[in-house]
């Protein structure tokens, strides 16, 4: 099998190039390793893939409508969709940079998906689409109409785009909503990175609002299971949760984190921040029943993961 991954230089695209490759599958991996953050880090997340004769490299922009056609022509059984723009505050600073690269890349994928006839579009969604939902646990049939930063509403925009190309040209697509992914080589900015950064250096954390916002955090491993599941099964149009479904608050996760470093944190509170909602929590009945999916690692097992790994990489 032949699979093109967009993204595949960042934090779940790497992990998801080197199991694919693991399964004996071809991979053309599209990376533009842009600047949100360092590019070095993309780079040293593929460096062992870069050696594998089954894959290749694509250093385009998902918006490059030639090069993005380039590469799905090369004979490409499935699409995964991971590229986007990433983060609920960046996304509010530069609301129509989102807008390009999310829901334009994908347009332009899409695009490319159905001149090149491939039938398998897996797009990688979040579960920042679900809001400020009420009702918990977040099912994939609720309402999610109203998103509350441009990264969200990009996310389901993309969600409807993708929809639209299954309708109009027979092309099975499957959309997963991430749950807050964490693991080694996790994003620099996001809070578990750059939480265990700081207590490391003895410097404060910053804390937004009293600390008791949740989140359905998810090990890098379950992620990868339940996107290789969804390749697999793709099939009609379909939407599925990838998450733990065991929410942690945010006060805990530092309470845990604290533990697998063996050291204790500064808190700083600060005033919570616009676009960043109160909780997720994902019902994964759905993908349980039709992928498989059965997410094993939890937090404390995934955050001495992570903390080793950190340790290691500051050693280097």
């Amino acid at each position: 099998m032949k699979v093109l991954v967009t993204g595949s230089a960042g934090f779940i695209g790497s992990y998801l190039t080197e199991r694919l490759l693991k399964q004996g599958c071809q991979v053309v991996g599209v990376d533009n390793f842009d600047d949100f953050y360092d590019p070095n880090i993309k780079r040293d997340n593929i460096k062992e893939s870069i050696q594998n004769k089954n894959y290749k490299l694509i250093e385009a922009d998902i918006r490059d409508p030639d090069a993005m056609e380039k590469a799905a022509s090369k004979g490409i059984d499935a699409v995964i969709h991971l590229a986007a723009r990433a983060g609920v505050r960046p996304s509010i600073e530069q609301p129509l940079l989102y807008n390009d690269v999310n829901i334009n890349g994908t347009m332009v994928l899409l695009e490319a998906t159905k001149k090149c006839n491939i039938k398998k579009f897996i797009f990688g969604s979040s579960s920042s689409v679900y809001g400020n939902n009420k009702k918990v646990p977040f099912c994939e049939d609720d309402n999610v109409d109203f998103p509350i930063s441009p990264y969200a509403a990009t996310k389901k925009a993309c969600e409807l785009i993708c929809h639209t190309y299954h309708s109009l040209y027979n092309i099975d697509i499957t959309c997963l909503r991430y749950f807050t992914v964490y693991g080694p080589r996790q994003r620099p900015d996001l809070a578990i990175h750059k939480f265990a950064k700081l207590i490391e250096q003895d410097k404060p954390i910053p804390v937004f609002g009293d600390g008791s916002m949740m989140r359905d955090f998810t090990y890098i491993d379950d992620i990868i299971d339940g996107t290789i599941a969804a390749m697999e099964r793709c099939s009609g149009y379909n939407i599925y949760n990838l998450g733990k479904s065991e929410p942690i608050v945010l006060n805990n996760l530092i309470e845990y984190l604290e533990d697998a470093l063996g050291k204790k944190a500064e808190k700083q509170h600060l005033p919570p921040q616009p676009g960043d909602v109160e909780k997720t929590f994902a019902d994964i009945a759905k993908s349980k029943a039709a992928l498989g999916y059965n997410p094993a690692t939890n937090i404390k097992q995934g955050l001495e993961k992570f903390v080793n790994w950190l340790r290691k990489l500051s050693e280097q």
